[in-house]
Order: structure tokens, then sequence, then C-alpha cells
């Protein structure tokens, strides 16, 4: 989040991409929808949820060997209903995303709120939040935009094939008008100008990115692929780390802001990097549901090594 930014010719406020006649429809429906009680969207994806883990076979494959592998002191009784809970809570922000992008500012001032060390997002100097895979992700991006406005944010962001998916997730994203969205295939430079000009990122670090920029670490206790890009943005940019996950909550959702993390980073990439993993691992833990664990964590293996797969 930046009080000055690099030039964003190449990443226009959504509202300079007019839509079509089709997508004025589909918008307008959906603002209409935005107004129902959240109540509404939360019955709804318990049904969903439901429905997703019986159908969708293959990720609750996935699933469930993710969290054989990380939570192994739970019963298998206990790993499916944290494993059903998790299909649901993905229904359920998948829904809330039509109002959190739709919706009135009124609507998102009561169903979003920050706890924590809010005042670490406005002191001077670059920020990079680590924000780990939560269901909650895109609340969290939203608040986190909406409470520290006009200054800017980033987010690197990966195409999604669907165009009309794609432009409506890249719309909804940028909402608040203060983000610079930044493509993969773009590289790091334009990340760390942005940073180095007071400019907040919004880093999601956790996935399996595979093997070329990854390095092994532990996760709970498992060989895991983990790209080492907190450590080296916080570096490069001179940026201060701080933790932001996003929970789901009656009233919508409550994003939590940890301090700046202390001696941070070192010349250590490796420790660096497994300290991150350890600080997922404690949040995961206290709500094990709303991590996301359908993505094939442990794809990429140690030469030698069989797919766990």
């Amino acid at each position: 989040m930046s009080q000055a930014s690099p030039d964003t010719s190449s990443h226009p406020h959504p509202a300079s991409n007019p839509l079509s006649l089709c997508e004025r429809v589909v918008y307008g429906l959906l603002a209409a929808l935005s107004v129902l009680p959240l109540w509404v969207w939360r019955g709804l994806g318990v049904a969903i949820g439901h429905l997703g883990y019986w159908l969708l076979r293959p990720r609750r494959r996935i699933g469930r060997i993710n969290l054989a592998l990380c939570l192994p002191e739970m019963t298998q009784k206990q790993r499916d209903a944290i494993l059903l809970q998790h299909f649901i809570s993905m229904a359920q922000t998948a829904l809330d995303r039509i109002w959190l992008w739709h919706g009135s500012d009124a609507l998102l001032q009561r169903r979003l709120r920050l706890q924590g060390d809010t005042e670490a997002l406005h002191q001077d100097g670059s920020i990079l939040l680590f924000a780990p895979h939560f269901v909650g992700l895109d609340a969290g991006a939203t608040a986190l935009l909406r409470h520290v406005a006009p200054r800017k944010g980033i987010t690197i962001y990966t195409a999604i094939r669907t165009p009309a998916v794609d432009r409506w997730v890249r719309r909804g994203r940028q909402r608040t008008g203060n983000v610079l969205v930044f493509g993969r295939p773009e590289g790091s430079k334009p990340v760390i100008y942005a940073l180095r000009k007071n400019a907040g990122l919004y880093l999601l670090a956790d996935m399996d990115f595979g093997p070329k920029e990854s390095i092994f670490c532990t996760f709970f206790g498992q060989t895991a692929a983990t790209v080492p890009s907190v450590s080296r943005f916080a570096k490069l940019a001179r940026a201060r780390t701080i933790t932001a996950v996003t929970l789901l909550e009656p009233h919508g959702y409550t994003t939590h802001v940890s301090p700046a993390w202390s001696n941070f980073p070192t010349d250590d990439v490796m420790a660096d990097t497994q300290r991150m993993n350890h600080e997922l691992e404690g949040w995961i833990r206290q709500r094990p549901h709303e991590y996301f664990w359908l993505h094939k964590r442990f794809k990429t293996r140690p030469e030698g090594q069989a797919s766990v797969y």
C-alpha cells in the first residue's frame, strides 16, 4: 500500500475497461443479489459444499491425502469432518464474492473487520503482507485495501483461462481502485519497484509452484517445495513483513494482522522460509477447515522420491 507508485498504465482501474452488454446485465443482477442477508449465502454454501464434497472426488482425494500427511494425529473421521467443512467454507466464500465485489461500501463496512496490529499498516515504508491461502483471502485483500486507502497495494495475479471469469475476478479485486495488479509472467522487477515506493504486497507464497523457484523446507513435518519469495522480496525491497490471515465469522470476515516479524529477513533464506511455514502451521491449527487443502501441496518431490498423490 503505497503513497507513491510506479507507472500503472499497464494496470488500469477496471472502470476504464468497458463492459459488454451481457456483462452489464450480469453485473447488475449480481449487484441486486448482493443485498440478500448473509445467512442466505452461508446457507446456500452449506448445500453446495455438501454437493461438491460428494461430486468432486479427485479433489476430495487430494484433500484427504494432504490432511493425512499434515494432521496424522487425528483420526480419519476427524479429518473427513474437516474436509467436508472445508468444501462448505469454499462454497460460502465463493458465493460471498457476490456481495464482496458488487455490494455497497456500507455493506462492506459492516461485514469486513480488522483485528490486531492495524497501526503497523500505516507506518512509513514498504510492507510485505504474508497472506496464506485461507478461504477468506479475497475478503482480506478488500478489507486491507479499504483500510489503507489511498495508499497502494500490490497483488501478483495468475490469469484464469475463462476470459469472462478472469475479467470478473480482476475487476472485483480492483474495486477499491488503489491496487496494482502484476501478472506472474512480468517477473519480480515491477513488484520490487513498487514495493520500494512504499507499496504493500499481498503475497500468497504458500503453494507448490514447482521446482524452478522453490527450496525444500518442512511443512507439518513433511518435505515441501516452498517458494522463498517472502524472504527475498522483503530483503530486496527493505520491507517489513506482517502476517494477514482472514477468517470466516458470523458477521462476515475478520482479518488478523500480526506485528511486524522481528529479525526478518536474515541472510539465511532457508531459515526465513522455514519460519514462514512454521507461522502458517500455527494459524492452520486454529482453523484447519479454512485452509486450502485441495491443492497438490506436496506435488514437487526431491529427486528419487515417489509422488504422494
